[in-house]
Formats: C-alpha cells, sequence, structure tokens
C-alpha cells in the first residue's frame, strides 16, 4: 500500500528567533572561542574609532601652533599620539588576523556539528517523515540551508557586531564634541534605518520563499534522476522539462524579488548617507559662521577641529550602517535557511515507550534460561516487571499473533479493517492480493513502522508496543522488493545483516541465497566494489545480494516482500532452494505476486480492500474455489 505524501504539512516560516538560536548553539560548541573572537572584532572596532579623536587632537595643535608659533611645542604633543595610534592599529591588526583564523575554525566546526545533530536525529525519525517529504528536499538542509548558516556565521553576524561597535563608539564620540549636530545625524539614521526594514522586511518573505523554491526543484531533479529509464521509455522528456521549467521559474521569481529588493538597499542608503555628509558641512558651516553656542559634554567650543573629524564620522557612523543594511541579505537567507533546518532538528523522533529488550541466552545446569554476553545463537526477551522487580526470560520462538488491527496512515481512511493473522513458530504465512489490498501494510506493522489504530499485535506473546523497536527489529529478517545496497563491497552490503558476522558466515549466507556463483565471477570476487545502489550488477544479482544480507542476520522472523519478484524463472528456481532452507525452523511472511511461491505455505491469506477474505492452505483454498482459486487459474488477475 502507498503513503500518501502530506501535501498539507506545515513549511517552515522566517523566524527571527532562530539567530538567537544559532548563537546559542555556538556559545555552546565554543564558549572561548566565541568570547575570544567577539572580543578582537570589539577591539578592531575601537580601535577604527579612535581616528576620529586624533584628527581632533591634531587640529587643534595645530590651531594653537599657528596661534603660537611653537612647533616644538606642538610636535611634542602629535608624537606621542602618532605613536599610540600606530601601536593600537597594529594590535588590531594581529586580533583581526587572529580573528578571522579562528573564526574560519569555529564556523567550519560548528557547521560540522550541525550537520552530525541534523543527521543523527533524523535516523530518529519515524518511516512516515520520508513517505511525506521529497527526499531532495531534505537533501537541501544538509547543503543549500547549511551554507547559507555559514554566510551567516564566517560574515553577516561578525560584520554586525564590528558595525555596531564602530556605530556605539563613534555615536559616543560625536555626543562627546556636539549634541546639535549628533542630533541632525541621527534624524538621518533614523530615516536610514525606516528604508532599511521596509526594503529588508520586503526581502525577508522572498528569501523565505527562495529557500523552499530551491528544495522543490532539487527534489524533482532527483525524482527524475531516479526514474530516468521510466522518463525515456514513455518518452516524457519534454513533459518533464516543462515540469522543470514551472519550478525553476518559480525559483527566479522568488530569487529575483528577494534580491531585487536586497540589491537597491545597499545604493540607497549610502547615497542618504552622501546627502547626510552634505547637511553635517552645512549645518556645521552655519555654527562656524554664527559663532552660535556648541552644547556638548566635552565643554570645547564648535571649531574646525570639531567640523572636520565629525565630518568623518558621519561618513563612518553612515558607512557602517550601509554596511549592516548590506548585511541583511545575509542575515536573511541565514536564518530562512536556520528556520528550515531547525525545522528538520525539532520534527519529533520515533516515540520508543518499550522496555523488554532481546538477549543472549544459555541453559544453566538446573535447564534456567541465563543471559549472557556470548554469541550463543539462542534469543530470549528480557522482560522486567515493574511490579515486583522481577526479571523474567521469554524464549524467542517467533509467534506472531495480530487480533482485530485496523489501521489507516492517514487518520479517518482505514486501509486495514479487522484484521487478524496467527502466525506460529515455524509457519509461512503467505499474503495475496491485488496492489493497495494492504499485503505490505500488515509487515509494516509487524515492525511497527507504523503503529495500530486499534487491536493487538503479540510477538512470543509479548504486546509489541512494550518491546524496544531496536530490538523487535534485530529479530525480523527483511527483504524487499525494492533492493537497496551501499556503497562499498560486496561483503560490506552482505555483512550489513550482521556487523559482526565473519567472512566465512557472509559468504555461507551468499552460498545459501544462490549468490556465491555470480559473485565468485565478478572482476574481484566478494572485494568488488559496489556504488550508487548496485548500478554495475543486474537487478536478479542486487536481489540476491539483498537475501544474503538477510540469511546473515540469522533472524527467527523472515519478511519477503516481493523477494523474487525481480528475479527470473531459472533464477527463482535456484534461489527457491536456498530461501527454502533459510526458511526452516523459522516463522516466515511472504507476500508475492507469482502465486506458484506460495503453494507450499502452511496459510495463505486472500486480502481485498484491507480485509482478509479467505485464509487457508493451497489445498484447501483451490478446492472451496473462490477468489484464490479464480486467481490461481487464472480467471482473475492479481492487478
Amino acid at each position: 500500500m502507498s503513503k500518501p505524501m502530506d501535501m498539507n504539512a506545515k513549511k517552515p516560516e522566517f523566524n527571527a528567533s532562530s539567530l538567537k538560536r544559532v548563537i546559542k548553539m555556538m556559545y555552546h560548541f565554543y564558549p572561548k572561542l566565541v568570547i575570544l573572537i567577539v572580543f578582537s572584532i570589539l577591539f578592531c572596532a575601537f580601535a577604527s574609532s579612535i581616528p576620529a579623536i586624533f584628527v581632533q587632537n591634531v587640529i587643534a595643535v595645530i590651531e594653537k601652533w599657528v596661534e603660537t608659533g611653537d612647533w616644538e611645542a606642538a610636535s611634542a604633543e602629535i608624537i606621542p599620539k602618532v605613536i599610540l595610534l600606530i601601536g593600537f592599529y597594529v594590535l588590531s591588526i594581529a586580533l583581526m588576523t587572529l580573528q578571522s583564523q579562528l573564526g574560519a575554525y569555529m564556523t567550519q566546526g560548528f557547521l560540522s556539528k550541525m550537520r552530525c545533530t541534523m543527521f543523527d536525529g533524523m535516523q530518529d525519525l519515524p518511516i512516515k517523515y520520508f513517505d511525506t517529504h521529497k527526499h531532495g528536499d531534505i537533501m537541501s538542509y544538509y547543503t543549500n540551508d547549511i551554507d547559507t548558516l555559514r554566510q551567516l556565521i564566517s560574515q553577516a553576524i561578525p560584520s554586525l557586531i564590528q558595525s555596531a561597535a564602530i556605530v556605539m563608539c563613534v555615536f559616543a564620540i560625536m555626543l562627546y564634541y556636539s549634541v546639535w549636530i549628533t542630533l541632525v545625524v541621527i534624524i538621518g539614521v533614523v530615516f536610514m534605518m525606516f528604508v532599511s526594514k521596509k526594503i529588508g522586511g520586503g526581502s525577508a518573505k522572498y528569501f523565505v520563499r527562495q529557500q523552499q523554491s530551491l528544495g522543490k526543484t532539487e527534489g524533482y531533479v532527483q525524482e527524475i534522476m531516479n526514474g530516468q529509464k521510466v522518463v525515456k521509455v514513455f518518452c516524457h522528456e519534454n513533459d518533464c522539462s516543462k515540469g522543470f521549467d514551472e519550478l525553476n521559474e518559480a525559483l527566479f521569481q522568488d530569487s529575483f524579488r528577494a534580491n531585487a529588493y536586497a540589491n537597491s538597499l545597499g545604493p540607497i542608503i549610502m547615497n542618504i548617507g552622501n546627502i547626510l555628509y552634505v547637511i553635517i558641512a552645512m549645518v556645521g558651516g552655519i555654527f562656524l559662521i554664527s559663532g552660535l553656542t556648541n552644547f556638548s559634554i566635552s565643554g570645547l567650543p564648535f571649531s574646525i577641529s570639531i567640523l572636520v573629524p565629525f565630518l568623518n564620522m558621519t561618513k563612518q557612523f553612515t558607512g557602517n550602517i550601509n554596511t549592516v543594511s548590506q548585511q541583511i541579505n545575509a542575515v536573511v537567507m541565514g536564518m530562512a535557511g536556520a528556520t528550515r533546518i531547525f525545522a528538520l532538528m525539532d520534527e519529533k523522533p520515533e516515540p520508543d515507550d518499550g522496555y523488554v529488550t532481546l538477549v543472549n541466552v544459555k541453559e544453566n545446569t538446573q535447564g534456567e534460561l541465563i543471559e549472557t554476553s556470548e554469541r550463543t545463537k539462542k534469543w530470549a526477551w528480557k522482560h522486567p516487571h515493574s511490579a515486583d522487580g522481577t526479571v523474567s526470560y521469554i524464549p524467542l520462538k517467533g509467534d506472531v499473533r495480530m487480533t482485530d488491527v485496523d489501521f489507516g496512515y492517514v487518520p479517518g481512511k482505514d486501509v486495514l479493517h479487522d484484521v487478524s493473522v496467527y502466525a506460529e513458530p515455524g509457519q509461512k504465512v503467505a499474503f495475496v492480493g491485488a496492489t493497495g489490498a494492504g499485503k505490505t501494510t500488515i509487515t509494516n506493522l509487524i515492525n511497527r513502522f507504523y503503529d495500530i489504530a486499534d487491536g493487538k499485535i503479540r510477538y512470543d506473546g509479548i504486546n509489541v508496543n512494550k518491546i524496544k523497536k531496536n530490538d523487535l527489529r534485530r529479530s525480523l529478517g527483511l527483504v524487499l522488493q525494492e533492493t537497496n545496497l551501499f556503497t562499498g563491497s560486496v561483503m560490506d552490503n552482505i555483512r550489513y545483516g550482521r556487523l559482526d558476522a565473519s567472512d566465512e558466515e557472509c559468504i555461507a549466507a551468499a552460498s545459501l541465497a544462490g549468490a556465491d556463483d555470480f559473485i565468485s565471477r565478478l572482476p574481484e570476487g566478494y572485494s568488488t566494489q559496489l556504488s550508487n545502489n548496485g548500478a554495475n550488477l543486474s537487478q536478479g544479482q542486487r536481489q540476491l545480494i539483498a537475501i544474503a544480507r538477510a540469511a546473515v542476520a540469522d533472524p527467527p522472523v523472515m519478511i519477503l516482500d516481493e523477494a523474487t519478484s525481480s528475479i527470473d524463472t531459472r533464477t527463482e528456481a535456484i534461489v527457491q532452494q536456498g530461501m527454502d532452507k533459510l526458511m526452516e525452523g523459522r516463522t516466515v511472511f511472504v507476500i508475492a505476486h507469482r502465486l506458484s511461491t506460495v503453494k507450499n505455505s502452511d496459510v495463505i491469506m486472500v486480502l481485498d480492500h484491507g480485509r482478509i477474505i479467505e485464509r487457508g492452505d493451497h489445498k484447501k483454498l483451490i478446492s472451496e474455489k473462490g477468489t484464490y482459486y479464480q486467481l490461481y487459474t487464472g480467471a482473475f488477475e492479481l492487478e
């Protein structure tokens, strides 16, 4: 049963609190580095504000020298100030170099930790999340969104801190020299901030849309790449191009609007700053000509020694305001990316309230089961009892029972109705029925990829909700219709079923599955490297490796979901012999379209629209001449 995409899933929106969260996480990971880097930035900002005071003092000394003609006294005042200023700049350069190196280390380290946190959290998400989210969009979190964080941390935040510090320092110096002129500057800056808010706010929503459109586009590209054979065989290249063009056009429009807003902000703010510079020069000139009283903290009269540095400070003040406005682009994109990343990180992990675990056991001299760290090939469910503090060990047999189970992938739309399945240890239970009848859904419930809405599922008499999911799944072998092989050698892929398996055990599992023959004929045998989901193997060969992977796990319960559907009839006969050996002594659930593969099942269940309409062995169902008989004889088709 296929799962519908959740088209109404909540999309992350722009959230300014993401910036606060990023800063908190940076401090959590690198507290000392953050403090040192911020100190370096602040010192550099302070050092860049010093020249205004220096210029004012130098001009004042020169005015005094012009009046007195005492150059020696003037030089005695100027030279120490020059030496002090040079010292500040040398230290500033050293700290700036240190800050850039430490900043690069911290940025890449932070991104590395974020990726690890995202990936680790993603491993704990339920299967439903991946069924309802496009994989390309999820990949976009690790590429595009992480890159926006890099720009935010390495460029935008340091620039904002430095510009803010410079603005505050310069503002304090301005107040020190002239309150009236500073008020004029403040009026101009308020207008600049108003413009920044209007334009920056307009770009924010489009940067969020840009990130979402980028994720959709990448998801579509990945989808088409995975389905290239289907696209080509049905000659849908033009349709695919049209679909991509629509998504690409939406990405273009969102990106254009976002950058159009952001790119227009810098020139506007810069020109407002230029106008403000002219206004300050005119107001200052009026003060000098008219001899108006200067109101300042310093108490100094307004003179050319104050006006000249004031003009430079105005340029510096508005320039840093412009720098802040230019970083709005990176800040908005960074917060949009961070919001999406945190949306992934904040997804609720797959719940697991189980407390029953699977352990290796052996018998003591009294014939009682005791837990052991050795691999004995004997397993038991370790069941602690909270009432009296005792622990019981229930032998793992593979008795699986579903009773009156109802289930739907979407609430209110059940796909299984009152389903009951009884599989005793060592039995082979087969499910047959048309696509969408609910066969795969039943196996998804046994291994708790999804939880049931109503009814009971018991494993060796234990409610599966009480069993820890990892332990439950460790007891189940699963071979799917869609084979997934990982980058690595053939041996690595077989050993994936049990990581502590020896080479001999892996080869034995491959022989059991009928895969040893073709593997031995590969260029490097079991060391042959696989990539791109085993694209250098045939579909049947890939399936054989998947069966060997399940065999090496040696589970008491096997689930074979169309396990031989991709294998030709001749290969199937070879595999079936190995499968029969693999299924000996195990409880097996088989889903198959080829009814010839389920003839020897102990129980065959026929499903139709989520209900079991017939059950029994092959002989019984044939004699009843119902749906199974008609399917088997070809009167009905499975599809």
